[in-house]
């Protein structure tokens, strides 16, 4: 999820207008939501200051708001922050380990993410039973979705 992105996700979880937000962070009230519009569609990408006092108006860590870094432990962890709210993949504990899983009432998101896991783990089941190798299961993986 791109930044502008997470930032109307925030604002809707806070119950905030674009014009409420706008000024709340400093923008004059005149343009105030076409401010916080041109960030929401994309059009542009607020710098560090402004995604700092995002963040604070939220009561988020910025992180929350950036585009995640998944070569760090935390961008991954805000990465599947931002899946369990698109998609519903929830944290529960199964047997003294902890698992990640589809929630079943995200209706379609449900469907189609349990479809692609299904095909994830009956290839990796393949792999793991020695009916597939390594290179043909990163081929797999690395191609997919097959065409």
């Amino acid at each position: 999820m791109a930044i502008g992105e997470r930032i109307r996700f925030f604002r809707n979880l806070c119950g905030m207008t674009q014009k409420y937000l706008g000024q709340v962070v400093g923008f004059p009230e005149k343009t105030a939501d076409i401010r916080m519009a041109q960030y929401e569609s994309g059009s542009r990408t607020p710098k560090a200051d402004l995604t700092n006092k995002l963040a604070e108006v939220f009561d988020i860590s910025p992180q929350a708001l950036s585009v995640p870094d998944i070569d760090s432990y935390i961008g991954l962890m805000h990465t599947l922050f931002t899946l369990e709210d698109l998609y519903g993949l929830k944290i529960t504990e199964l047997d003294g380990e902890v698992c990640l899983h589809l929630d079943k009432g995200m209706g379609t998101n449900y469907i189609a993410m349990f479809e692609m896991f299904s095909a994830w783990e009956e290839h990796a089941e393949k792999y793991k039973n020695g009916e597939i190798t390594k290179g043909e299961y990163d081929r797999w993986r690395y191609n997919y979705p097959q065409k």
